[in-house]
C-alpha cells in the first residue's frame, strides 16, 4: 500500500489466577444463580489477587504482548495507558510506570479514560497521532482493570455492575505494517448520564473522613436510577447499533461485511439483540461468559479468543464495539489480515 496506514502487531492478556463463581456472588446477594448466569451472563469472573495492582495488570499484559509479536520494548515510541483511575495510588500516571517497568526507554507516555470506551477510544488517538506525526511509529496501548473492587453484593442498585472483573490488555500499533489495517471509528458521547453513575467518596464533593471511610470502600453507586434507566433504555441500542453502523461505513463496509464482533460484555439479552438486529450468528462473537467484564480490556481479550480459535481469519471485517458510562459508545473497524 502507497498511502499511509496503521497495522495492529499483536495483542497481550493478563487474566489473574483468581475467581468468583456465580455461585457465591448469588450467596452474597441473594439473587438466584440461575439469574446470574442466564440474565446477568456470566459463570465466574477473573477477580484480584494480591499484586493484582491496575497498574501492574498492565505491566503484564504489555509483556505478554512484546513476548508474543517479538517486538522490543526499545522500538516504543509512545505509551498510551488505557488503565483504570482506580488504581494503585490515586495520583500517578499509569502509563509513565509501564514504560519504566518494561524498559520502553525510547518512549514517552500518558494516560487517557473514557471509562470502558477507553481502548476504542485510545486506537482512534493512536491512530491519528502517528499519521500526524512521523516520529510516532510504534504505539503500546496498555492498562489494568478492577472496578470490581466497588461492588456491593447488597446493593440492588448496581446489579447490572456485578459482572465487574479484573485484567489487563495490551495492543501493539506499528505505522505501514502491512496488516491488520485500523480503519475507522465512530464514537457517541451523551453528557446527560455523566453524573448518574459515579464512586461517592473520595472527591472533592465527599472527601474520605473517618465516618465515612468504610462506605467509601464499597461505593460505586447509580446516584440517579429512574434517569439513566429511561435515558439508557431508549438511547443505549440505538446508539450501538449506530456507532457500527457508522464506522462500517466510513471504511467502506456495511453489516453484511461483518465476520467477527467483538463486543463488551453485557447481559446475554443485549448481546443477543445486537448480534440478531446486525444479521449475525453466534459464532461470529464470543460471549464473555467466563470472564465477565473486565472494562476496556474486554475487546482486546475478544479478539486474541477470536484469533485462537480461528474465528478471525485473514480477510476478516472485525469490529470493536465498546460502551462507557458517562455515557460513551463507540465502535472501530479492523481489516484483518495483508493489506492489499
Amino acid at each position: 500500500m502507497k498511502e499511509a496506514h496503521i497495522g495492529i502487531v499483536g495483542t497481550g492478556i493478563y487474566i489473574p489466577s483468581q475467581y468468583e463463581t456465580a455461585e457465591e456472588i448469588s450467596h452474597q446477594s441473594g439473587i438466584p444463580v440461575e439469574v446470574i448466569k442466564d440474565k446477568f451472563g456470566f459463570n465466574k469472573k477473573p477477580v484480584p489477587g494480591m499484586g493484582d495492582g491496575t497498574m501492574e495488570m498492565g505491566v503484564r499484559a504489555a509483556q505478554d504482548c512484546l513476548k508474543r509479536t517479538g517486538v522490543n520494548s526499545l522500538d516504543i515510541d509512545l505509551i498510551i495507558s488505557i488503565g483504570e483511575e482506580h488504581k494503585e495510588y490515586p495520583l500517578v500516571t499509569t502509563g509513565i510506570y509501564i514504560q519504566e517497568a518494561i524498559g520502553a526507554h525510547n518512549a514517552w507516555a500518558f494516560d487517557m479514560a473514557q471509562r470502558c470506551g477507553t481502548a476504542v477510544a485510545a486506537m482512534k488517538v493512536a491512530k491519528s497521532m502517528m499519521l500526524e506525526d512521523e516520529k510516532i511509529n510504534t504505539v503500546l496501548i496498555a492498562g489494568g482493570y478492577r472496578n470490581g473492587d466497588f461492588i456491593d453484593y447488597k446493593n440492588q442498585r448496581v446489579t447490572f455492575m456485578f459482572n465487574l472483573a479484573a485484567g489487563g490488555g495490551a495492543i501493539l500499533l506499528k505505522k505501514n505494517h502491512g496488516k491488520n489495517l485500523i480503519l475507522e471509528t465512530s464514537i457517541i458521547t451523551d453528557g446527560s448520564f455523566s453524573k448518574d453513575v459515579a464512586v461517592k467518596y473520595g472527591g472533592t464533593n465527599n472527601p474520605l473522613t473517618k465516618e465515612n471511610i468504610d462506605n467509601g470502600l464499597k461505593s460505586l453507586d447509580v446516584l440517579d436510577p429512574e434517569h439513566m434507566k429511561k435515558g439508557l433504555g431508549e438511547k443505549s441500542m440505538p446508539n450501538f447499533i449506530k456507532v457500527i453502523d457508522d464506522s462500517l461505513l466510513n471504511s467502506g463496509y456495511t453489516r453484511k461485511d461483518i465476520d467477527y464482533i467483538a463486543v463488551l460484555h453485557m447481559k446475554r439479552s443485549a448481546h443477543e439483540f445486537i448480534l440478531k438486529e446486525l444479521g449475525l450468528e453466534n459464532d461470529q462473537s464470543i460471549y464473555l461468559e467466563d470472564y465477565g467484564h473486565i472494562g476496556q480490556v474486554d475487546q482486546i481479550l475478544s479478539t486474541q479468543l477470536a484469533l485462537n480459535e480461528g474465528k478471525i481469519k485473514d480477510g476478516s471485517i472485525v469490529v470493536w464495539v465498546s460502551a462507557g458510562i458517562g455515557y460513551a459508545w463507540d465502535a472501530c473497524t479492523i481489516k484483518w489480515g495483508p493489506a492489499e
